[in-house]
C-alpha cells in the first residue's frame, strides 16, 4: 500500500471513530446539564485522560517545543517542570472542595459556580464575559491544526483551517461533554504512544551527556536562566511565573469543570493520579525542541519546529512516510482534544450564564440544549475569522487573553474553595479586576513582554489586595461585634 493511500485510509478511520464516539455521546446528551458536565457516570480514569489531553493539546505537542528550540533549557524548565508542579498543586488543593461545592449547588460552569458560591449575579456575568477570552486559545489551536493540515495534504492553511473547524465543531455539536470525553480518551491514547516513541527516538542526541549536548549549542542555551532570551532569563520568568500561571490556568472553564464530572470524593485521587501520569507522558514532547536544535535544523518559524523535525527524521524512508502520517494525525488529535473541551464550556456559558440571566427567561432543557448548539456555531464563525490571518507568534497571542482570564480567576475560586466564611463583594471585584487589568496593562503596553510574567505580577497583586482587604474587613467586623 502506498503511503498516500495509507494516509487517506488512516484519516478516514480517525474520522469514523471520532464520529462514532460522538454519536454514542449524543445518545447520552438529553439536556444542557448532560451537554455541559455529563451525568456523572464516567470513570475517574477516563476523566483523568480527558483532563490531561485537554491541558496538553496543540500547545504541548506543536507550539511549546518551538519555545524550547529557541530558548533552550530555560524554556523547558518553564513549561516542563514549573508548569507541571503548578498543575499538580492546583488539583491537590482544589479538586475535592470545588467538586463538593459544585455538586451541592448543581453548578454547570465556572460562572455558575461563582454565582452559587457568592450569590452575586453581576460577578457571575463578569466572569462569563471574560471567559470569552478563551476564544484566543481556540484561535491558537485552529492555527496549529491548520498548519498540520496544510503539511499533510495539498491544501492551503486557510483551507485546512476551515476543514478543522467544520470537523471539530460538528462532532462537539452532536455530543457535547460525552463526545468530548469519549474522543479525548481515544485521542489521548494516540498522544501517549507518539510522545513516548518520539522521546525515545531522539535520546541519542544526549549520548555525550544532557548538559554537554545543550552546551554544544551555546552556554546560554544550556543555562537554567538564559541571559540571551527575552522571555526566560530569571528565576521569576523561568520558574515562579511558570508555576503560578499554570496553577491559575487550571481554573479555566474547560479544565476545572471536568472535576464536576466526578461522582464521588473517593474517585478524586484516582483522577488526579491518572491526570499526572498521562500529563508527564505528554510533556516529553518538549524534548522535540532540543532534538531539532541538536540536529542542526534552522527553522524560521518556531510554531513549525515539530512538523519540520518529524519530516527531517522520517521523510527519507518508506516506514518513515507511514509513520509521519500517523504522527500527523496524532498532532491533529492533540489540538482537537483541547479545542472540543473549550467549545463545550464556551457554548454552555453563553447560554447558562449570559443568555438566560440577561433575557430573564427560564429555558426548558431542550431549548437550552438547542441554544447552546446555535451559540457553538457562532463561536466557530468568529474563531475562524480571527484565525484566518494569525499573528506571527500565535502562542503569545493566545497567552495574552487566556492569562488575563487566569489572573482574574485565582482569588475568587481559590478562596471560594479554601475560605469557608463570607467574602465581601468589594474584595472579590477588586482582586479580579486587579488581576485582569494589571496583566493587560503590563503586557499590551510592552512593559512586560512575557505574558506569563505579566500575569504572575497581576496574580500576586490580586492576591495581596484580596488577603489584606479580607483581613481589614475581618478586623472591622470584630470591632463592630464588640
Amino acid at each position: 500500500m502506498e503511503a498516500v493511500t495509507f494516509k487517506y485510509l488512516l484519516v478516514g478511520l480517525f474520522v469514523f471513530i471520532t464520529f462514532f464516539l460522538s454519536y454514542k455521546g449524543m445518545k447520552r446528551t438529553k439536556d444542557l446539564k448532560g451537554f455541559s458536565i455529563g451525568n456523572k457516570d464516567m470513570s475517574p480514569v477516563m476523566i483523568g485522560i480527558t483532563m490531561a489531553a485537554s491541558i496538553s493539546s496543540t500547545a504541548t505537542f506543536v507550539i511549546n517545543p518551538g519555545f524550547v528550540y529557541t530558548h533552550g533549557l530555560a524554556a523547558y524548565i518553564h513549561f516542563g517542570i514549573a508548569a507541571s508542579l503548578g498543575i499538580l498543586c492546583a488539583f491537590i488543593l482544589l479538586s475535592k472542595g470545588f467538586r463538593k461545592l459544585g455538586d451541592q449547588q448543581g453548578s454547570l460552569t465556572i460562572p455558575d459556580w461563582i454565582y452559587h458560591r457568592y450569590n452575586d449575579r453581576g460577578l457571575s456575568l463578569f466572569f462569563a464575559f471574560i471567559n470569552l477570552l478563551s476564544i484566543t486559545f481556540v484561535v491558537l489551536i485552529l492555527v496549529g491544526c491548520s498548519i498540520l493540515m496544510s503539511g499533510m495534504f495539498p491544501i492551503s492553511q486557510q483551507t485546512g483551517l476551515v476543514i478543522t473547524m467544520l470537523f471539530v465543531f460538528s462532532y462537539v455539536l452532536m455530543g457535547g461533554t460525552y463526545a468530548h470525553a469519549y474522543t479525548n480518551s481515544f485521542q489521548g491514547i494516540m498522544m501517549i504512544v507518539i510522545a513516548l516513541f518520539l522521546f525515545g527516538q531522539g535520546l541519542h542526541h544526549f549520548e555525550g551527556g544532557f548538559f554537554t549536548s545543550l552546551q554544544s549549542v551555546s552556554t546560554e542555551y544550556a543555562s537554567v536562566f538564559n541571559s540571551s532570551s527575552n522571555l526566560y532569563y530569571s528565576f521569576f520568568s523561568v520558574f515562579l511565573s511558570g508555576f503560578i500561571i499554570t496553577f491559575a490556568l487550571m481554573l479555566q472553564p474547560h479544565i476545572l469543570t471536568k472535576i464536576l464530572y466526578i461522582k464521588e470524593d473517593k474517585d478524586v485521587n484516582k483522577f488526579i493520579l491518572t491526570t499526572a501520569v498521562v500529563g508527564i507522558c505528554f510533556s516529553l514532547m518538549l524534548f522535540i525542541g532540543f532534538y531539532a536544535k541538536l540536529s542542526g535544523l534552522v527553522i524560521a518559524r518556531q510554531d513549525a519546529v515539530v512538523v519540520e523535525y518529524i519530516k527531517y527524521i522520517f521523510a527519507d524512508t518508506t516506514f518513515g512516510m507511514y509513520f509521519i502520517n500517523f504522527v500527523s494525525i496524532t498532532m491533529l488529535a492533540a489540538g482537537m482534544s483541547t479545542l472540543d473541551g473549550i467549545l463545550v464550556s464556551l457554548s454552555s456559558m453563553t447560554v447558562n450564564d449570559i443568555y438566560a440571566p440577561l433575557s430573564k427567561n427560564k429555558l426548558d432543557p431542550k431549548k437550552a440544549l438547542l441554544t447552546s448548539r446555535i451559540s457553538l456555531i457562532l463561536i466557530g464563525i468568529i474563531s475562524t475569522i480571527l484565525a484566518w490571518n494569525p499573528p506571527k507568534l500565535v502562542g503569545l497571542f493566545a497567552q495574552k487573553g487566556v492569562y488575563g482570564l487566569a489572573a482574574a480567576s485565582v482569588f475568587p475560586i481559590l478562596f471560594g474553595v479554601l475560605y469557608k466564611k463570607e467574602i465581601p463583594k468589594f474584595v472579590l471585584w477588586g482582586s479580579s479586576l486587579i488581576g485582569l487589568l494589571g496583566h493587560l496593562y503590563l503586557n499590551l503596553t510592552g512593559i512586560v513582554l512575557n505574558p506569563a510574567v505579566s500575569s504572575t505580577y497581576s496574580i500576586m497583586a490580586s492576591a495581596t489586595f484580596g488577603i489584606i482587604a479580607l483581613k481589614v474587613y475581618e478586623v472591622r467586623l470584630r470591632k463592630v461585634i464588640l
